[in-house]
């Protein structure tokens, strides 16, 4: 088994990863159908004040990087797609309690900055995002 990352950790690894690599393509791919909501409704009255075209061509080019993001997470740039999400979370968290509502789903946005954020760090000891330390640890107690 790999020294530095035991089984435990890489299951949680790949949960973080999967979920925080799903979530916001499909949030992404999602602000072009609003099936799961009216994406504009997030956004703040002072943010469309300075926007130079409408709230739904904003979500359109939100919904790209969003796309990227987690792509990023799911292929080999899990650890740069993962600082990305922290960021662009709490970005949106801000964005939220400046309309002075949506505080809770607020609150949830930072908690799922802080897991990116632990996924990123958690990556730089998985050395290999394409493989995982489990099936390393298999390998050599099996093969060799």
């Amino acid at each position: 088994m790999h020294k530095g990352f035991d089984s435990r950790l890489d299951q949680a690894w790949w949960a973080l990863r999967i979920g925080l690599g799903f979530g916001p393509f499909l949030a992404g791919l999602d602000k072009y159908f609003n099936l799961l909501t009216n994406w504009t409704t997030y956004i703040s009255p002072l943010v469309l004040k300075i926007l130079p075209f409408s709230g739904q061509t904003f979500m359109h080019i939100v919904g790209v990087i969003e796309m990227i993001v987690g792509l990023a997470i799911l292929t080999k740039w899990t650890r740069l797609g993962a600082y990305v999400a922290s960021a662009w979370l709490l970005a949106i968290a801000i964005n939220l309690v400046s309309m002075g509502m949506l505080f809770d789903v607020a609150v949830r946005d930072v908690e799922m900055a802080l897991a990116a954020f632990v996924l990123a760090r958690l990556t730089e000891k998985h050395k290999d995002p394409g493989r995982s330390f489990f099936l390393q640890g298999w390998l050599s107690a099996h093969i060799t």
